[in-house]
């Protein structure tokens, strides 16, 4: 997926204040708060992306739901909205978190499959390929995706194994197609 640079730069600004005040590890669990309750609410979502409602009411409900977490991941959420950037609340969050994943040196690994994997074929794909270091930390995002027929997709950063049935078709079209 790729971050808007707004998010890029929020986020980068957050983690060099959290470096200096030592709250990262605070904010970065908040900040998954924060990106869970993004995805879970829609009309959250939908209220933030109404251009007729002022930022102040933005800002005090966001207040309201957002009043568990420090003072700094709330400056934040309203620094954002008076700034007009809410749409990107959750975007700034996920790249906080990246951010602090990047500097502890957690993979991000990203897995496609037809159907529900079990956990002695998930880790049984991690070791067959040389991308995914299973000695170090890691987060996996399982992604079930019926139309690649079989077989499974691993991205890990910039790299990809298409090992799915869908794409060894369409290989195999390809070639009698230019025969």
């Amino acid at each position: 997926m790729l971050t808007s640079k707004v998010a890029k730069r929020y986020a980068q600004g957050l983690l060099d204040f959290t470096n200096e005040s030592g709250q990262t590890a605070t904010v970065f669990s908040e900040m998954k708060d924060v990106v869970k309750i993004m995805i879970e609410s829609q009309d959250l979502n939908k209220f933030f992306l109404t251009p007729y409602i002022d930022s102040k009411k933005k800002v005090e409900v966001a207040s309201e739901i957002f009043k568990g977490l420090s003072q700094s991941s709330q400056n934040l959420i309203t620094l954002v909205i008076k700034h007009g950037r809410e749409n990107q609340l959750k975007n700034i969050a996920q790249e906080f978190i990246n951010k602090v994943e990047d500097i502890n040196g957690v993979q991000r690994i990203t897995l496609t499959t037809a159907t529900q994997l079990s956990k002695e074929n998930l880790d049984q794909i991690l070791r067959s390929t040389n991308l995914v270091n299973t000695n170090s930390n890691f987060d996996i995002n399982v992604i079930v995706k019926p139309e690649i027929l079989g077989g499974y997709i691993l991205r890990v950063g910039d790299q990809q194994v298409d090992a799915s049935v869908k794409s060894k078709l369409n290989s195999i079209k390809k070639d009698f197609q230019l025969n």
